[in-house]
């Protein structure tokens, strides 16, 4: 069994505002306190940038906490071998002459119970490309074919899983929003304003 869904969300801000936002959501200080309090860690494993093409391709690992589960399955989740800690791989790719922004997400640890796959695209939106920005995100979730998990327990932490990657998409774009906010409102100065590729390039 496998859960799938597809979200939108519409930024009325520029795309180059929106993906430097985004790009900072997970170290952002405040969103550490509040909504993203479930971010431990962000540590980037490799980036490699083209000044002159406007390219960053660029490997995060993100360390959080896992989603509540039901009582039942947590005796299969700690024989799976996942702690307290969830590790997820973001994969981001940037092209900022085509306006084009793409991060997949993977889960490193789960993954002999659950594997879980999240596409999300930043994009110029089609009526208004030069002010607003469209975010798809569509997120895929299979339960692994362990032994010890019948189809309804499968059921369970899919669903699971999935509810809290609704709530915690709602919360991203929460963060996102209101750094926008931010570069909007401040001077611009070093990395204000700019996009993923063009902060790398800066630095």
């Amino acid at each position: 069994m496998v859960v799938s869904y597809t979200q939108e969300h519409v930024y009325r801000h520029p795309w180059h505002r929106v993906t430097a936002a985004a790009w900072r959501k997970f170290t952002d200080p405040a969103a550490r306190d509040e909504p993203l309090s479930h971010i431990l860690d962000v540590e980037t494993l490799s980036r490699r940038v083209d000044p002159r093409a406007g390219r960053l391709d660029a490997v995060r690992v993100i360390a959080g906490r896992p989603p509540p589960l039901p009582f039942l399955i947590r005796g299969i989740v700690a024989s799976a071998g996942a702690g307290d800690v969830v590790l997820c791989v973001e994969r981001t790719s940037v092209d900022a002459a085509a306006r084009a922004m793409a991060v997949v997400y993977r889960n490193a640890t789960f993954r002999r119970l659950v594997d879980v796959e999240e596409r999300c695209s930043y994009a110029p939106h089609p009526d208004r490309p030069d002010e607003w920005t469209l975010f798809t995100q569509e997120t895929s979730i299979r339960c692994a074919p362990l032994a010890a998990v019948s189809g309804t327990v499968a059921g369970m932490v899919e669903r699971r899983c999935a509810e809290s990657f609704v709530r915690n998409a709602a919360k991203g774009a929460e963060v996102v929003e209101r750094i926008c906010e931010g570069l909007a409102l401040a001077d611009r100065g070093p990395d204000a304003g700019l996009s993923p590729a063009e902060v790398e390039t800066e630095q």
